[in-house]
């Protein structure tokens, strides 16, 4: 079972400790952070063992935050349910349950490396979206597509031939 957050904090206060996914490059997995100096930051991803550092300012970074209910995994891959989230000097700490119903506090960096935000929610929420620009060229192509469909002469549009008359005449 992957983990699949619910819900994504969006606050640019890092701490070292929180995990952070990068929206330019979720493939890196949930990294942490390991540095702080106010103007950078610098993100440790486990799962693809790459440092990372950004700008503080305009880092490509989403908060994750799971919420009560939410299934996740540890760093050694034990899987647990969500039933509280505690935020205690801007670190999140989770008191989760385990298949056996044995509770356990759970700190965020402990939390595994391998997130997937594969639902259009999941990626919503943690701010994984195309631009604007990006969703007007895709309706753009499916009218453009539309209007080739139900063009009376559609299979004749687009090849590269020259129009011989008795392929005119067929046409018709």
């Amino acid at each position: 079972m992957k983990s699949s957050p619910n819900a994504v904090e969006v606050l640019m206060d890092f701490v070292v400790g929180q995990r952070w996914v990068s929206q330019a490059e979720p493939q890196l997995g949930l990294g942490i952070v390991v540095e702080t100096d106010g103007r950078h930051i610098t993100l440790h991803f486990p799962a693809a063992e790459e440092d990372r550092v950004y700008a503080a300012h305009n880092a490509p970074l989403a908060r994750i935050a799971f919420q009560a209910g939410d299934a996740l995994q540890d760093a050694e891959q034990s899987e647990f349910r969500v039933k509280a989230v505690e935020e205690l000097r801007d670190l999140l700490y989770y008191l989760v349950e385990n298949e056996s119903g044995e509770e356990h506090i759970l700190p965020e960096a402990k939390l595994s490396a391998y997130v997937e935000l594969s639902s259009p929610r999941q990626r919503l929420l943690s701010g994984q979206f195309d631009k604007n620009r990006a969703f007007q060229l895709r309706v753009a192509t499916l009218h453009y597509l539309s209007e080739r469909q139900v063009s009376p002469v559609r299979g004749l549009l687009g090849p590269r031939t020259s129009l011989l008359g008795h392929q005119l005449y067929i046409a018709r």
